[in-house]
Order: C-alpha cells, then structure tokens, then sequence
C-alpha cells in the first residue's frame, strides 16, 4: 500500500491541525474506534469528559473565552444524541464550535443498528449547519467548511458526523487550498449611506442610549464600542451576553438592562428617544412586553445576521454587517460629524444624563449584607472584591447567574460566561473546565446553585484528573431557586418539586475525588473562606449556604413591561 495513503481518522487529525486545534473535548465509544486510535500518538490534546453533554459544554467554554473555534467529539447514536442540548445552547448564544460525531458504517444505516440515529437529521435545527460524510474524499472539505461556517458571519454549532467505514478507510490527502461555498453569503462592512445616516442619527438625538449585545464581543469590537459611547457621551447598558463588552467600571456603563436588570437602565430603555443597538436580537428577556419597549424611540440596529433585523423590533435605520467593520466607519463619520453637531443638543444631553444619575441614586443595585445569615448578593460582592474585574466567571442557570450578573464586575470581554438563549442548567461546571483550559494563566470562578452542579457533578472527575485550580462556589439555598421564586410570586407559593432536601458533604465529596472542600454558612466566615478557596493551588469546592428564601430583585413581571419592575419584596399590609 502507497505510503500516502491516510486512513480517514488521520485525515481528520490533519484537517483538525490545519485549523490549529488544541484541545478536544469528547468520550470514545465503538464506532470512534478508529478516531481515538489515531489520537493515540497525535499532539493534539483530548480531554475525556464524564458526559456527551459536557463535552459541548466544555467546547463552549473555550470557545467563549478564546474566541476561537470548540471542538467536541461523541460516538454514534446516544453519544451523538447527549450532543445535542450543547449545540441548540451555541447556536443560541452564536458560539463557534464544531462537534464530531461518529455514525454506523454506510452499508448499515438505515437498518437499525447497533447505537445507531439519525445524527444528521436530529441535529439539522441545532446547528447551523451539518454534514453527513460517506465518502472518505468528501472530508477534507467537510472539515474545513464546518470551521469556516462555524467562526464565520453569526458564529454557531456545526456538526460533522463520519461513518466508520470513512474513518477506517485509506485514500490520498490533499490540503484544502480554499473553501467555495456559492450559498453562504457572509456580510461586511455595512452600507455606507446607511452608516453616514446613523451617525447623523446619532447626534440629532437628544435623549441616545447604547444597547450592546453578545455580538461586540464575537466581533472582538469593545474598543469600537468604547470609542462609540466615549464620542457621544452616551449611556450604554451591554445584556447577559454582552457583560464585559464595555468594563463594568466605565462611567458611561449603566448595567445591565431587562427582566433582573437595574431601575436606571430599563428606565433609560423606555424613556430614550434613540437606542443604538450593537449586535443584539431584541431578546424578550430584555425588552419585556414588547408593544411598550422603548415606546419614544427610533431604532438604529447593527448585526451581522439580516435574520435579526427588525424580527422583533422595527428598525429605523438597519445596517447588515460585521461590527469589527461597521463600527470604526460608523465612529469615523461620527468624528467628522463632531465639531459641528456636538453642542446641538448639548443642554438636553446634560439633563438626560442628570436623569440618569436621578435613576442611579434612587434605585441603586446594592449588596445587602445581614449580621445573621449570607445574602446571595454579598457572596456575589465577595467574589466580585476577589476578582477584581479580571477574573474568568462561569455560571449556571437560576437566581446566581442573575446575582452574578449584576454584582460581579466584569472590565474585559469573554470573562463572564453564562448560558443566556436557552438556560441550560448543568452548563457552569463544564463551561469552566473549558474555560481553565484555554486560559491556565486566569483565576476562573465557576459559581453555580445546589441544582445545576449537581446534574454534572461527574465533571469533578475531570477537574480532579487534571488538576484544574477551578473555584467551584454552590450558592447553596436549598431549592431550584429562580422556580420557586416564579411559584412564590405567581402561583400562590404554591411550591411544587423544587425543594432539594438533600446535598452531598462537600468535603467528602470533593475530598472523594482527591481534592479540598468545605462549607462555609456563617456570615461571618464568608470571607475567610472564599480566600482560602482562592489560595488553594488546586480545585477547590465550596459550599455556601445562603438564605433560602431570597428573591432576584428588580424583576420584570412575565408580560410586563421593563418600566413596570417590582424592585423590592411585597412588603406585608398593616391591619
């Protein structure tokens, strides 16, 4: 035989370093075989997770935090299957990651096999694209394509899933020169009448507000964005995807804006007169009841998917394009605009700004700290005090991923790491574990409630076997907190299944797998604690025992409007 001749998972491999893979996240079974057989001897790093799930999850941390490109890898049929909670939450969030998958020999699909699904097809809404590979010269261009379409345009989830007789067999290796894709249209730097428009736009408008989203930051745009809201002195509030986008200790940052944001900035969202919308989709979680969002204002939107223009709110003046490109053209012609339009409104401006601060200081995001039991919010401003702004933050799903959200300071991008589009619970340890992996040199926190750790806790395993100095902080109230809270203020607290009696001891558990852990429900020994959690050189599990009955306030009712917020507990009527 030719000396030539790859079998098909060493052209894999090949493809895979052509594309500057690192690490993969994945778990082996029968038909990957051949795959992890040709990883055996191959530089490229393979992390064993203790879930298909997790494997995903894990892609995305590092992909979030790098902005590069996950790669996850499962077997056919359940292991493809377990894939698949992963990918709707990248495609979701637009996170980049490829998934490869192993399916039955051709000559056995269709017939019920061993382990085998229709990979393909259950995948085709969870991902931005996906590819079935039957033949061995089809993947190279497979390969390259799926990372291509994965970091490209509106990043997201690409699947590539390979029979085995694709693996096993044996054919020439040709690098991949250039990728011709006919249908795929990736956009660029926007209109430029459009761009001149909205910068005049921008400094007609009296009362203007930024509204930046998760795409600044897949754009690697935060000194545009900075630079845009600097010029204009404008108010900017950046959503649950968005922290970080602009620092959290810039002064013209607000917060964030909708369902648990600040009273400033959703007042600032109804009241302004021009939101200027950088890589957002209008989520319902920030725009509440949407007939009433915003109701004074006109609409600039920026994205790079023509999908999210004006799919729930109209856009006034729309512009399709990359935000790396758009924005310095956009802050261009508002430079040159500058010297002529600056003092225009200037007065108005000035007292848009006062009102702002008014809002600040009547309703401020304040940790409250109790001499008796810990707050949720003081563990966050705990954390928040250790981090400093620069340390990576992982979460999961629930009432922390909010207190996380509004109490922990975030001054660079692809620090704050949360699933936001479809709320996966379990997400937080996993994200970690890829997030330690792409960044060895960053303290990173994974904080995650009493539910969501432990629907994957096997991932202990993981953290132990590399010694992964992850954080990991249980905000531990005994309940699946943010369905209680819905059931106490809607449904008569009528609390049905979302008591968690019971919980492992963190120092056996952790200490099981190798490593420390305790339980800290003292008020007084929160920091104590959180310091020693810190100074641990290795994995460290802490356990917190917060009060159990705390809400997430300001809250937008389901169907509210954002300027209808409860900000406070019901307070008990006086007979």
């Amino acid at each position: 035989m030719s000396s030539n001749l790859l079998s098909g998972a060493k052209i894999l491999l090949e493809c895979l370093s052509r594309e500057n893979v690192e690490v993969i996240f994945g778990y082996p079974g029968g038909v990957t075989l051949p795959l992890y057989d040709a990883l055996f001897d191959h530089p490229i790093r393979h992390v064993l997770v203790r879930h298909e799930q997790n494997a995903a999850f894990a892609a995305q941390g590092f992909a979030r935090v790098t902005g590069k490109v996950g790669v996850c890898c499962a077997t056919s049929g359940p292991g493809a299957t377990n894939l698949v909670t992963g990918l709707v939450d990248a495609m979701m969030d637009s996170i980049p990651i490829v998934a490869i998958t192993g399916q039955v020999s051709t000559k056995l699909m269709g017939s019920d096999a061993f382990q085998e699904a229709d990979t393909f097809g259950i995948t085709r809404s969870a991902t931005k694209h996906n590819y079935l590979v039957k033949n061995i010269n089809d993947l190279p261009n497979a390969i390259h394509e799926a990372f291509y379409i994965a970091a490209s345009g509106r990043p997201g989830p690409v699947l590539v899933d390979i029979t085995k007789d694709v693996l096993q067999g044996q054919a020439h290796y040709a690098p991949v020169s250039e990728i011709h894709l006919p249908g795929y249209k990736v956009y660029g730097g926007g209109h430029s009448g459009q761009i001149r428009r909205a910068a005049q736009m921008i400094w007609e408008a009296e009362r203007p507000f930024v509204y930046a989203g998760g795409g600044i930051v897949a754009a690697e745009s935060s000194a545009g964005l900075r630079t845009l809201v600097e010029t204009v002195d404008a108010p900017a509030v950046c959503t649950l995807m968005g922290l970080g986008a602009l620092p959290s200790e810039h002064p013209n940052f607000i917060s964030m804006p909708g369902m648990h944001g600040s009273y400033a900035a959703n007042m600032g969202m109804t009241h302004t007169d021009l939101i200027i919308a950088l890589g957002v989709r209008f989520d319902d979680r920030v725009t509440g009841r949407l007939a009433a969002f915003a109701p004074h204002a006109k609409v600039i939107h920026v994205d790079v998917d023509p999908a999210e223009i004006s799919k729930n709110r109209h856009a006034d003046l729309p512009i399709v394009g990359d935000l790396k490109k758009v924005l310095p053209r956009l802050n261009a012609e508002i430079a040159e605009l500058a010297p002529s339009m600056r003092a225009r409104n200037s007065a108005a401006r000035h007292a848009w700004w006062k009102q702002i601060r008014q809002w600040k200081e009547e309703n401020p995001l304040v940790a409250e700290i109790s001499k008796t039991e810990i707050k949720p919010q003081h563990l966050m401003s705990e954390i928040d005090r250790l981090s400093g702004g620069q340390a990576v933050v992982t979460s999961d799903v629930g009432q922390h991923q909010m207190w996380s959200a509004q109490f922990i300071r975030f001054n660079e991008p692809r620090l704050w790491i949360n699933s936001g589009g479809l709320g996966s619970m379990g997400f937080g340890l996993p994200a970690a574990i890829g997030a330690q992996f792409a960044r060895p040199d960053k303290l990173v926190f994974s904080i995650v409630g009493d539910g969501g750790f432990q629907m994957s806790i096997p991932e202990l395993a993981t953290i132990a076997n590399h010694a992964l100095p992850i954080k990991i902080i249980v905000m531990n109230n005994g309940y699946l907190g943010m369905v209680r809270q819905w059931q106490e203020l809607f449904y008569n607290n009528r609390l049905s299944e979302v008591q968690l009696s019971t919980f492992p001891d963190p120092e056996k558990l952790a200490g099981a797998y190798g490593f420390k852990g305790s339980t800290v429900e003292d008020v007084n020994d929160l920091r104590r604690a959180l310091e020693a959690a810190v100074a641990e050189p290795g994995p460290y599990l802490l356990n917190v025992k917060v009060t159990p009955l705390e809400n997430v306030f300001p809250m937008v009712p389901a169907g509210g409007a954002i300027n209808e917020m409860v900000l406070r507990p019901p307070q008990p009527v006086e007979v």
